[in-house]
């Protein structure tokens, strides 16, 4: 009976983690298994944005925007938030309006810096190039 509680207590606390999302701070190699010596995946870019999905003390289980998951170094992670486009062109607009005036345009796999996340439906963003303004939430990925 004990096996099974805490069997749960685990799994509740790495479901917990579910739904908070991180950039990457700087370019990461992310493993199969929360350990150096775990088979090498991949290397994620500066500000891409994850998922965290469980931690396991100093290693954190992440999704990324195809919705691969492997685990990487706490310490790779920012506090500083992103979003990905995946819609094959986003409108960003001067305001969280869709007849409100087009800010500019982001390509699919544009990083877009997280400003605002508290509108109905829309996000507040700003591209590297330092132009603001608010797209649709169905139109990125890391929120």
């Amino acid at each position: 009976m004990s096996r099974t509680i805490a069997a749960l207590l685990f799994l509740v606390a790495g479901a917990a983690a579910a739904g908070d999302y991180r950039s990457i701070a700087e370019p990461a190699v992310l493993y199969d298994a929360p350990s150096l010596r775990a088979t090498k995946l991949y290397v994620i870019g500066r500000q891409v944005p994850v998922e965290l999905i469980a931690s396991d003390g100093t290693w954190v289980k992440v999704r990324d925007v195809s919705g691969e998951l492997a685990w990487i170094d706490k310490k790779a992670l920012s506090e500083n938030r992103t979003v990905v486009v995946t819609a094959p062109v986003a409108d960003v607009r001067e305001k969280a309006d869709d007849q409100a005036p087009l800010a500019f345009r982001a390509q699919q796999g544009v990083l877009l810096e997280l400003l605002d996340m508290d509108l109905i439906g829309w996000v507040h963003v700003r591209h590297r190039d330092g132009a603001t303004g608010y797209v649709r939430l169905s139109e990125v990925w890391g929120f």
